[in-house]
């Protein structure tokens, strides 16, 4: 068994994770009080524990509820580049070595942003963070468009506009149910066109046909979540037999931005030992290991990794597999995706096993 203090310390690589769900309870705190917007609870502790027993509904219409407070609080510069830098920070202290962090640049413009604005300011926030973070790490950014709204096309464009300036791809979030991929068409394929990167929430709180739609239809590179592409497995003891997406899904290397903890809560899954993450590792699907909102899961990786280890007897070299599997599947160049992989992931895990 790996060792609190290993699991820490292991390079571990995040591609889905939400800046607006991974506020300190301290940090929205202060910057309510100096806003006065009025938060549920009046001490830290209090109000984390708010935030995880709010998600923990079972149901992600109140699940996205949660983040009223969070977004209230990031609308001005200099609230988003702290929330950026100490997600950055945070990050690092738990040993990620690469982050992909998204957010909806739409919602934080009540006090008067301009979306250029907040993009630039959650780069500040990164490369502040980066530069005093106790670890390595790069940190990158991915715009998301809100799907119940009609504003994807000019995210699409901003992300493409600051290809080369920490944006690394496109994102659609939000309620799936009645909001297909689809109404988002034109997005996707004027990114294709641009040769740029997206990852879409599919197969969350919704079933094959969302994912179906967001692989074939959208093009995307990679599905958020995508859990219930289980739903095409059938299984019979020790066999299992893939339907046709599955088997698609699976064949193309389409990486699942898996996030264990966030799915009990919206209801996708009834406990970690059931997560579909555990059949789909052993069939050898792209999977990774992701934190979505670490406010309201009350998580990180180090956590989410160890609640994988107790449910399906994980180790070192699982954990290796995840690792190299997200970095695989990032979006960031081919050769620096290898230069983490091969100078910073393989070198750790190698000298474990030796310690071992």
């Amino acid at each position: 068994m790996i060792s609190p203090e290993q699991l820490k310390a292991a390079p571990k690589v995040l591609l889905h994770d939400h800046l607006d769900g991974g506020l300190r309870p301290e940090t929205v705190l202060e910057l309510a009080g100096e806003i006065g917007h009025p938060l549920p609870r009046a001490s830290a502790p209090e109000l984390g524990a708010w935030f995880v027993e709010s998600a923990d509904s079972g149901s992600l219409e109140r699940y996205l509820e949660t983040f009223d407070h969070t977004v209230a609080v990031m609308q001005t510069a200099e609230a988003i580049r702290r929330v950026a830098s100490e997600c950055v920070q945070d990050l690092a202290a738990d040993g990620v070595v690469y982050a992909e962090v998204r957010y909806a640049p739409e919602q934080h413009l009540t006090r008067g942003l301009t979306l250029e604005q907040v993009v630039d300011a959650v780069r500040a926030g990164f490369e502040h963070g980066m530069a005093v973070a106790e670890r390595p790490i790069v940190a990158r950014q991915l715009l998301t468009a809100m799907r119940h709204k009609a504003r994807s096309m000019e995210i699409a464009e901003l992300a493409v506009a600051y290809r080369d300036a920490g944006v690394v791809g496109f994102d659609i979030a939000g309620a799936e149910a009645g909001y297909p991929p689809t109404r988002h068409l034109d997005a996707f394929e004027y990114l294709q066109r641009e040769n740029a990167h997206f990852t879409i929430h599919a197969g969350e709180a919704f079933g094959l046909p969302s994912i179906w739609q967001a692989i074939q239809w959208c093009g995307a590179d990679r599905l958020g979540h995508g859990v219930r592409i289980i739903d095409d497995i059938e299984t019979d003891g020790d066999k299992a037999e893939l339907g046709r997406l599955a088997a698609y899904v699976r064949d193309r290397r389409i990486p699942l931005e898996m996030c264990p903890s966030s799915n009990l809560q919206t209801g996708a899954a009834a406990s970690i030992a059931e997560h579909p993450i555990g059949l789909l590792a052993k069939l050898r699907f792209r999977v990774t290991v992701n934190t979505d909102n670490r406010l309201m899961s009350g998580t990180s990786m180090s956590r989410e990794l160890a609640l994988l280890a107790e449910a399906f007897d994980y180790g070192l070299e699982d954990f290796r597999w995840f690792a190299i599997n997200a970095m695989k599947s990032a979006f960031i160049p081919f050769d620096e995706r290898l230069a983490i992989i091969n100078n910073v992931i393989k070198p750790w895990y190698a000298e474990a096993d030796l310690s071992h």
